[in-house]
Order: C-alpha cells, then sequence, then structure tokens
C-alpha cells in the first residue's frame, strides 16, 4: 500500500470514522478495547485498536508519515529475502528502539512476514508491540496482497518526514554532500623580496584578502557503527590577495618576475589592488563524528586531510577614482603563480558549527620569479562532511 493513500485513510478516519463496538469487528478485535474502523471504497480497511477512548483521542498527535518510511525499508528487506527462499515466505524481525535507545518514538519492535506461496500473492504483516494499534489490509484483484501495521508514539513531535530522513541519512554509510567555505587569507613564511636591490614590502589586507570556495564530497563510513568518515572533492577554490597601502601585483615581462608596484600618492588612489586565483582542487580526508547521547545529532567533529589542485585562471583588479570617475581595471595573466599546489587541512566542528583551516605547502609565486611566501585559508563551512 503507497504511503499516500495510507495517510489519505487516517486523513478520512480522523474526519469521518465512527466508533465501532467490538462485536461488529473480527475476532482479532473483540474484547474490552476501544476500536474504529474504516471501509475504502479500493477495498481498504483499517482497524484501530486501544485501550480506552483517550488513547482513540490521542492519536490524531501522531504523525503516520516518517513512520512509514521505516516501515517501507522492513517490509523491502522481507521482501528480497522471501524471493530468495525456497517457498517465498520469510520472517524477519528488527528493534528500531534498541538501534536508537535516547528515542522515545522508535517502535519497540516490527517483525515482517512475507509469505509468496502463490506467484502473484504476497503477504506482509508488520507488527509493533505499542499501546495503541492500527491494522491496515489491502485486497487487489489477481494479488491479493495483505499488510498489518500496528503502530503507536509516545513523542509525537519528533516524528516527521523531516526527521526520519535527517536519521536515515545519518545511518547511510555513504553519500554526497555539497559545502562552501567562506574565509580569508594570509601569506605565511614570508622573505624578503627585493629584485634589483630595492624592497618590495608585500602585505596583505586582512579583510580584503577573501578565500571562498565550492567543493562537492563523497563520503564512505568506514563502519556500519563507526564514528570515523572518509572523503574527497572536486572542489573550486578563489583566492584573493589584496595588497596593504597603495601598492599592487604587476607582470614584469622584461625581467620575468611579478613585482610589487608602490603606485605614487599624488596618482591613483587604489580602493582595491587584488590578485584573484583560480583553482580546481581534489581534498581528501577522514573525520571523526561523536554525537550527543540524548539527540542522536553530531556534537563535536574533527577531520584532518590534504589537497592537490591546479591553477585554471588569475587576474588583477585595480579599483581607483579619478577624475570624478571610478575606474575598474582589470588585467589577466599568469603572473609567475605556481600552476600546481598541495597542502594539508583541518576542521573543527560544534553542533551546527565548522571551522576550516588550509595551509600550502608549496609556494605561491615561481622561486625567484615573485615574492616567496605561503598561504594558510581559514574560514567557516557551510554544509555537512
Amino acid at each position: 500500500m503507497k504511503p499516500a493513500s495510507f495517510l489519505a485513510a487516517l486523513g478520512l478516519l480522523f474526519t469521518g470514522a465512527t466508533a465501532a463496538t467490538a462485536a461488529n469487528l473480527p475476532a482479532a478485535a473483540a474484547g474490552n478495547d476501544d476500536t474504529i474502523m474504516v471501509k475504502l471504497p479500493n477495498q481498504v480497511s483499517m482497524t484501530i485498536v486501544a485501550r480506552d477512548k483517550q488513547q482513540l483521542r490521542e492519536l490524531k498527535a501522531y504523525k503516520l508519515d516518517s513512520l512509514m518510511v521505516l516501515l517501507d525499508a522492513y517490509i523491502t528487506q522481507a521482501e528480497s529475502a522471501g524471493r530468495k527462499g525456497s517457498n517465498g515466505q520469510v520472517t524477519m524481525e528488527f528493534y528500531p528502539a534498541k538501534d536508537k535507545p535516547s528515542s522515545k518514538a522508535a517502535p519497540e519492535q516490527v517483525r515482517v512476514t512475507v509469505r509468496g506461496s502463490k506467484p502473484n500473492a504476497d503477504r506482509v504483516e508488520v507488527f509493533m508491540n505499542k499501546k495503541l494499534g492500527v491494522t491496515v489490509t489491502t485486497e487487489e484483484d489477481g494479488q491479493n496482497e495483505n499488510v498489518s501495521v500496528r503502530i503507536n508514539s509516545n513523542d509525537p513531535k519528533a516524528d516527521s518526514v523531516k526527521q526520519a530522513k535527517r536519521v536515515a541519512h545519518k545511518k547511510k554509510l555513504s553519500g554526497t554532500d555539497f559545502g562552501v567555505d567562506l574565509g580569508l587569507n594570509t601569506f605565511v613564511n614570508k622573505q624578503t623580496y627585493a629584485p634589483g636591490g630595492v624592497e618590495q614590502p608585500y602585505d596583505l589586507r586582512a579583510w580584503g584578502s577573501r578565500y571562498v570556495a565550492l567543493n562537492w564530497k563523497f563520503w564512505a563510513r568506514t563502519g556500519k557503527n563507526s564514528p570515523l568518515f572518509f572523503h574527497l572533492g572536486p572542489e573550486i577554490a578563489f583566492n584573493n590577495y589584496m595588497l596593504e597601502g597603495n601598492r599592487y601585483f604587476s607582470a614584469n615581462a622584461a625581467a620575468n618576475r611579478t613585482d610589487i608596484v608602490q603606485e605614487p600618492a599624488d596618482q591613483r588612489n587604489l580602493e582595491k589592488s587584488k590578485l584573484a586565483v583560480t583553482s580546481l582542487n581534489l581534498p581528501v580526508g577522514f573525520t571523526l563524528k561523536f554525537k550527543d547521547k540524548d539527540s542522536d545529532k553530531d556534537l563535536f567533529r574533527i577531520g584532518a586531510g590534504g589537497f592537490v589542485g591546479y591553477r585554471i585562471g588569475a587576474h588583477t583588479k585595480l579599483k581607483y577614482e579619478q577624475d570624478g570617475r571610478t575606474h575598474k581595471d582589470k588585467d589577466r595573466g599568469s603572473y609567475n603563480l605556481e600552476d600546481f599546489q598541495y597542502g594539508v587541512s583541518g576542521t573543527i566542528g560544534v553542533r551546527n558549527f565548522d571551522l576550516f583551516v588550509k595551509y600550502n605547502l608549496n609556494d605561491v609565486f615561481k622561486e625567484n620569479r615573485g615574492p616567496k611566501a605561503q598561504a594558510i585559508s581559514f574560514g567557516i563551512t557551510l554544509g555537512d562532511i
């Protein structure tokens, strides 16, 4: 039975169903329990069994959508196992509450029985030993499909499709994620740059030297319940290096090097003077995730890895005011930058907040053709690993 049909039937139950006595129900429902039975035109019937009327009224607060996501996975496993058996019949038991002891909404037990004695006949039964029960029976011409479900939850607020999908995602052994890194760049291990005997300072503006990266990660869990995850890229990174003072990077073709030019104060006053570099990288690494026992959410994360990359573009951009007009000069070129780059990276996160740092082990510029320095990028990560 489709989840949509199941939910539609429940909607009808809450709006138009009337209480029926035990005498009008099958023998399985007879006794001192309060019951509700709904018959639909498509030969689907539902029976709800509870101890008293109060429990029947509590049923309206329970959301069944995420439960159907859980049952669908169990029924699929049982059907697959039944097809492998000699007579097509199999019974499987699952214990969601034991697998997730911190959740009050997880069913205590789910038993699925599939009988395939006829070529086109399947019988699926699902039971959860909770205080409220719901029985759904479906019959289709030529298929004779019978599905029986018993459900209940003590924590309806925690039961939703979004929560169920989040839990299923956390229990997956592999998957993909998209993330965005937002941060800043700085130069480290700097050495004096003085081509021709004239020193050329190249300090970076703290807030102007920005870093942005778009990354697609494939991740795989190293074991069913292991907290260790493996992940790899690709990634597109944008590094901006903006110089302090009224200075800018300039390609010196005659000397085959990149110079740092000091713009005279009586000429142009540079608002921006950045060197922008675009790279295609391949990060790889491992992340340890520790969960909160009460909520099963990520409490703390720490990861480490490395990356290799190739420069796919570079340009300088100067922004300044002159003669009452704003000018933006943009020049493309290699600027004697290293084509290949490699380095190490690290991440640390607490709940929904993540920090990253990336350290380039090779120099930004080619040897003796530009300032000798390495780059560090750091900031926050938006997304999951």
